[in-house]
């Protein structure tokens, strides 16, 4: 298993289960305590967690957000570069909340867009970017996820159409379903889908298979998937059916549906 992998799930066992010994830590990632250990101090050093005698624990303070975007940071990168290279100047597009999409967000400074988002992070980017025009959608602030959400947001993307929404999630099914984990941000994900031209998925390897018991959207929804998880052939079979595009950031091939 990739380092990054194992810590993004040592953050999440620590972060649902509270704290950890390194020896349950070896047992649930099938890796040796040394690993474990090693593992430790890396996130320790970042910020991420705070060893404890035997284990380590994370300050239930922190916010989701700021640990995700410390995590995977080169691989979040290149996959908005891949998504800017899409956009032209003068286009509108819809960012939706995560930390893959602020990514993209830091990567438009020098183009001429209008950006429609609910994702704080992003307004927090691009407000002082007098070549962007900026919407920020209304509605409840939802501080650990650094977003925007509820009603209100709905009922602004129901005034709005975009030629690109850039969408995350937190899983993608092997059938092609966009997956989250929370009820209550699917609607206003929904009403982007709605509002936007084409639809890209950004995905890092995390989210595939990923997790989610909340179905955003299906396969027919999408226009394009930019991810650097390896191609798995039935994903990859299912998502060319219903005409979607799946882009690499790995030098292997990019599937046109």
């Amino acid at each position: 298993m990739l380092a990054e992998r194992r810590h993004q799930l040592i953050l999440r066992a620590l972060r649902s289960g509270g704290a950890a010994s390194v020896a349950e830590l070896a047992e649930r990632l099938d890796s040796s305590p040394a690993t474990i250990r090693r593992d430790l101090l890396k996130l320790e050093a970042g910020g991420l967690l705070t060893r404890v005698h035997g284990g380590a624990a994370i300050d239930e303070e922190r916010a989701p957000f700021s640990e995700a975007a410390e995590v995977l940071v080169a691989e979040k990168d290149a996959i908005a570069a891949q998504a800017v290279a899409m956009i032209e100047d003068g286009q509108s597009i819809i960012l939706d909340s995560g930390t893959t999409v602020h990514r993209l967000a830091i990567q438009l400074h020098g183009h001429r867009l209008t950006v429609i988002t609910n994702n704080l992070a992003v307004y927090d980017e691009l407000i002082g970017d007098e070549d962007i025009d900026l919407m920020l959608l209304g509605g409840m602030v939802i501080r650990e996820s650094r977003m925007v959400d509820g009603f209100m947001a709905e009922d602004n993307l129901r005034q709005v159409h975009a030629d690109w929404l850039f969408m995350g999630a937190c899983g993608l099914r092997p059938g092609g379903q966009v997956m989250d984990t929370t009820v209550a941000e699917v609607p206003a994900r929904r009403a982007m889908i709605a509002a936007g031209d084409k639809v890209v998925l950004l995905a890092d390897k995390s989210k595939i298979p990923g997790t989610g018991m909340v179905k955003i959207c299906g396969p027919e929804d999408l226009d394009a998937l930019i991810t650097n998880a390896p191609q798995d052939e039935a994903t990859c079979m299912t998502l060319s059916e219903a005409g979607v595009k799946v882009v690499s950031t790995d030098p292997v091939v990019t599937v046109d549906g």
